[in-house]
């Protein structure tokens, strides 16, 4: 006899953020930033629930891919809920960065963020991390492409996904 496995278990959540820079990474206005960057990545690859965060290769983070522009850094990873990205964002040391982020970043206009249900075990592309912000961006927040004010659970985002590449 086999168990009924819910979606919620059989599905892991991806997040894609984007950041526009006010400085290049090497000015000195942006050392405090940078200076955070391996203490709050070693916190979010300790904390419950993490999974997965995207680095380049032989670098400890992303912050020198700019699939979304020069002056843009992006951040990647995959949590096991909703519930442990929000934890990691809002209720660990993470959330002094949060604080500070308008000295570093420029505010956008267009959502920064967005995330999106997938299967557990799958690794995301970069490809369709920006598919799914462009989503977002042109349609608004759907189960396949949504933010923390605008969620949908891993049971409603199963109803519509098409099955994995």
């Amino acid at each position: 006899m086999t168990g009924h496995v819910s979606p919620s278990a059989q599905f892991h959540l991806a997040q894609f953020n984007v950041g526009t820079l006010h400085f290049p990474l090497d000015d000195p206005r942006a050392a405090d930033f940078v200076a955070r960057l391996e203490p709050v990545n070693a916190l979010a690859d300790s904390a419950p629930g993490f999974v997965w965060r995207l680095t380049e290769d032989g670098q400890p983070d992303a912050t020198g891919m700019r699939p979304a522009g020069e002056d843009v850094i992006i951040n990647y990873s995959v949590w096991e809920s909703a519930e442990a990205l929000w934890d990691f964002v809002y209720r660990s040391p993470h959330l002094e960065t949060m604080r500070r982020r308008r000295e570093w970043f420029q505010r956008h206009v267009d959502a920064h963020l967005v995330m999106w249900w997938i299967p557990a075990g799958y690794v995301p592309t970069v490809e369709e991390a920006l598919e799914r912000l462009a989503l977002l961006r042109g349609q608004g927040p759907s189960p396949r492409a949504f933010t923390f004010a605008s969620s949908y659970t891993a049971e409603e985002a199963a109803g519509v996904e098409p099955a994995a590449r």
